[in-house]
C-alpha cells in the first residue's frame, strides 16, 4: 500500500493503525502527487490512499493519472470532511472508496481490504447520497446516449427474469423491495443478482447496472432515482 498526505504525522498514523495487520504492508509514502505517481509507477501497490488536499496536483487528479496508468490498483480518497461534489468527482476517477480523514483505524482496515480484492465501495456512499446518486446516473445516461448503435451487443445474456431485476435494480429498488414486486423469496433475489455479476463479469449492482443501460436491455431516467433505499446487500 502506499500513502500519499503532505502530513507526515498523518501518514505515520496510518502506519500505526496497521502495526497489527500482518496482512497489510506499506511498501512507500509520499508527501506530493508528482511524487506520488512515480512511486506508484516503480512500487505497483495494490492499494493507494490519498488525500484529495495536495499541495500541486490534487489528490482527484493523481487518482486519476494512476487509475489511466495501471486500472489494478485500488484508489481510496481521503478527505478532512466528506461533500458530495467530492464524491462525485471520486467516482469520475475511478476511485475505490471514499472516505473522511478521520475514519476509525477499524474502518480503514476494512475499506483497505475489501478494496485490495476488487471491490468497489464507494457505490455504498453513493446510495446514501440521493444528490450524488441522481448525477451519477445522469452521467449514466449521457454514456447510453453516445454508445455507438452497431457497436452495442444486441443479444443480453441474461435470462428474462434476470433483466426484470436488474429493471428494478435501476429503479433504485432494494432486495426486499425487489422480492416484494416479483412475488420472489430474499434469497431468490440474490441468487438472480449472483447470477447476473457472474455472467457480466462485474463487482456489484451498480457497475451491473451501468453495463445493461449502456446496452439498452434496461430503462433508465425513474423519478425515484434519488431514493435512499437499503446497502447493496439489500
Amino acid at each position: 500500500m502506499l500513502i500519499i498526505d503532505d502530513h507526515p504525522l498523518f501518514r505515520q498514523g496510518i502506519r500505526w493503525s496497521l502495526d497489527d495487520a500482518p496482512d497489510m504492508e506499506v511498501v512507500g509514502e509520499a508527501e506530493n502527487g508528482q511524487e506520488a505517481i512515480k512511486l506508484t509507477e516503480r512500487l505497483s501497490p495494490d492499494v493507494v490512499l490519498v488525500d484529495i488536499n495536495l499541495p500541486g496536483l490534487n489528490g482527484l487528479e493523481v487518482a486519476r493519472v494512476i487509475k489511466r496508468r495501471d486500472p489494478r490498483i485500488g484508489i481510496i480518497v481521503l478527505s478532512v470532511y466528506e461533500d458530495d461534489d467530492q464524491l462525485f468527482q471520486a467516482i469520475k476517477v475511478g476511485a475505490a472508496a471514499y472516505s473522511s480523514k478521520d475514519v476509525n483505524p477499524e474502518d480503514l482496515l476494512y475499506y483497505i481490504r475489501t478494496v485490495a480484492t476488487g471491490r468497489y465501495l464507494i457505490n455504498d456512499s453513493v446510495l446514501a447520497k440521493p444528490n450524488v446518486a441522481t448525477r451519477v446516473l445522469h452521467q449514466f445516461r449521457e454514456l447510453a446516449a453516445t454508445e455507438d448503435e452497431q457497436t452495442s451487443v444486441l443479444f443480453a445474456p441474461l435470462t428474462s427474469r434476470e433483466i426484470e431485476i436488474l429493471d428494478c435494480i435501476a429503479r433504485g429498488l432494494s432486495n426486499k423491495e425487489i422480492a416484494n414486486e416479483l412475488s420472489i423469496s430474499g434469497q431468490t433475489v440474490k441468487n438472480h443478482i449472483t447470477s447476473i455479476l457472474s455472467k457480466l463479469q462485474v463487482n456489484d449492482r451498480t457497475m451491473a447496472v451501468i453495463y445493461a443501460i449502456k446496452r439498452g436491455w434496461v430503462r433508465y431516467g425513474y423519478p425515484d432515482q434519488g431514493r435512499v433505499h437499503e446497502s447493496l446487500e439489500g
